[in-house]
């Protein structure tokens, strides 16, 4: 199966994995960042993966994978939690832009798991992304007491599950091999993302 960048998903993991490595050790290529490829993006887009991120301001996808104008499609929201809406641009990007490729990124010292696994009251709609959080991470949490990267890892391991169960587009695609859906966490300090 190809991806939207005529790559197998295998292939376009390892691409993104190479391109944190060289991030992680400040040798960053910035590929696709020319005025040459804005142009050429005019003429529509075929992202090689779509990444289900936090909209935490130190994990910029296109950055940590050393990645250009128009390579990954990006769904960032508190948590990386996915909503229907979220759902609906994940499967635009699989089902019309032709990415076959899924990283569901969460990361360290992630705010809105730690905001879930408090016993503070947000107010207005900062409970809508808590909660789906909160069933996650209980999960996660180890006999010990709490375990912040345990449980962001938790977090991104059920929204895998749910990406994999989302009806009717992403499962007939994994079934047909034609869709990969990986989960990952980024720690900030060393800036490397692992699979999880």
């Amino acid at each position: 199966m190809k991806t939207g960048g005529g790559k197998a998903p295998e292939q376009v993991l390892q691409e993104l994995l190479e391109g944190n490595k060289r991030y992680s050790e400040g040798k960053m290529l910035y590929p696709n960042q020319t005025a040459e490829r804005r142009k050429e993006l005019c003429q529509g887009q075929h992202p090689i993966a779509i990444i289900v991120g936090c909209s935490d301001s130190r994990v910029p996808p296109e950055i940590i994978f050393d990645q250009g104008l128009g390579d990954l499609f990006v769904t960032r929201v508190a948590g990386n939690t996915v909503d229907d809406a979220a759902l609906g641009s994940i499967e635009y990007a699989v089902d019309h832009l032709g990415a076959g490729l899924i990283i569901v990124l969460g990361h360290g010292k992630c705010g809105a798991v730690m905001a879930a696994t408090s016993e503070e009251n947000f107010p207005g709609h900062i409970e809508c992304f808590l909660q789906p959080i909160r069933e996650a991470v209980e999960k996660g949490k180890s006999c010990s007491g709490p375990d912040a990267e345990a449980e962001a890892k938790a977090n991104v391991k059920k929204i895998v599950e749910k990406l994999s169960l989302a009806e009717p587009i992403l499962p007939s695609e994994i079934e047909k091999g034609q869709l990969k859906i990986v989960g990952a966490y980024y720690d900030l300090a060393s800036g490397i993302v692992e699979l999880v």
